[in-house]
């Protein structure tokens, strides 16, 4: 079955193609990962699946989208992110984090907080920053625009934070340039309005994208994956669209990325958006037909058939499974013996297991990573 095969990008081998997507948490004090996290995304390992991202980890402080984000802006961060990676790779899956800059959506409240918007400074808020001085929404702060320091500023804290991915022991890194963030914004002509180097043409709006997968690839080793999330469409017209996606793709592939998780929406509030199963799709399966670039689909996929169909037919290289993962932390060994297809299970586990399951190695078996002689400080 294609979705128990194996992947091979550069020198990473996943086990199979199923992923677990970025899931923010709002669980976080000053960016730091805590015992929740490990919990969180652990047992997402433990369930079995092959890849398991972090949430969207910001770049620098005012990159995150609320107070209780997750971060990788200063080195002491690394510590606890490195206990959590280690632990996923004892359960035989691979660790990848998202690196993210929240863009004109940061300082606002979590979710659950009533009432929402933003986060004033007298509460710990900040001024977030932007392409242009536009507010996301009349409940969230109008943005500063970023001058051209400040973009510098941006691709070296993505740079800085992916010398800190590969410190903690990441294997897969993911840029956030969806969902109405910083790069995304950048891309869209609803939320980018500058007349210099960085807005205008979409040449000119991929531009800030382009030098932070440089900047990116510059730290993270060859042997390395890089994906990109992107959001194929705002649902707006005289917005971002697939057509641009796949001229960006194209742009960007040749820089040294390895995959598209193909996502959609986020740069507006009122956009109209069908959400039915296998809704974003279609995307996922332009962009890899006519770049020859690996995808991800993602969105509203709940069930081994509805996965195993988009990956036999060839409209995407994985999929990646969010709320399902919520709901069901380990849907990929659920998966595979409703398909009866092997898959190692903890040897904790194993009473529980199909027949013949094959039990995961000791976390003390494991070798451990070699430090990455790439890894120039």
């Amino acid at each position: 079955m294609h979705l128990f095969s194996e992947l091979k990008i550069r020198d990473i081998t996943l086990s199979h193609r199923i992923f677990v997507s970025p899931m923010c948490q709002y669980s976080s004090e000053d960016g730091f990962a805590s015992d929740w996290h490990l919990v969180h995304l652990g047992s997402r390992a433990v369930g079995g699946a092959a890849l398991v991202f972090t949430e969207a980890t910001a770049v620098t402080a005012e990159g995150r989208i609320s107070p209780q984000d997750l971060g990788i802006w200063k080195d002491e961060h690394i510590e606890m992110l490195s206990r959590i990676t280690r632990f996923i790779r004892s359960q035989g899956a691979v660790p990848g984090i998202q690196l993210a800059h929240a863009g004109r959506k940061g300082s606002t409240r979590r979710p659950w907080d009533q009432p929402g918007g933003a986060v004033p400074k007298s509460e710990g808020g900040w001024t977030p920053v932007a392409p242009s001085a536009i507010a996301f929404h009349p409940t969230y702060a109008v943005p500063a625009a970023l001058d051209e320091r400040g973009i510098r500023g941006v691709v070296q804290a993505f740079a800085d934070a992916a010398r800190r991915a590969l410190d903690a022991g990441f294997q897969v890194i993911e840029l956030h340039s969806a969902h109405g963030y910083l790069l995304h914004e950048f891309l869209s002509p609803l939320a980018n309005k500058r007349t210099d180097a960085y807005g205008g043409s979409l040449e000119n709006r991929a531009r800030l994208l382009r030098e932070v997968v440089s900047a990116v690839r510059g730290v993270w080793p060859e042997r390395l994956p890089l994906f990109v999330r992107i959001s194929a469409t705002d649902w707006v017209s005289g917005g971002w669209d697939i057509e641009q996606s796949i001229e960006l793709v194209r742009q960007i592939g040749p820089l040294g990325v390895d995959f598209i998780d193909t996502s959609s929406g986020g740069m507006v509030p009122d956009a109209k958006i069908p959400l039915v199963p296998g809704y974003q799709v279609p995307f996922a399966q332009a962009i890899r037909d006519r770049t020859g670039i690996l995808t991800g689909a993602v969105g509203l996929i709940t069930s081994r058939e509805q996965a195993e169909k988009i990956l036999s037919e060839g409209k995407a290289d994985a999929v990646l499974l969010a709320r399902e993962f919520l709901r069901h932390p380990y849907w990929p060994l659920a998966a595979a013996s409703e398909a009866a297809q092997s898959m190692t299970w903890p040897s904790q586990y194993l009473r529980a297991a199909p027949d013949k399951s094959p039990a995961r190695p000791s976390i003390d078996a494991l070798p451990e990573v070699e430090p990455p002689v790439e890894n120039v400080r």
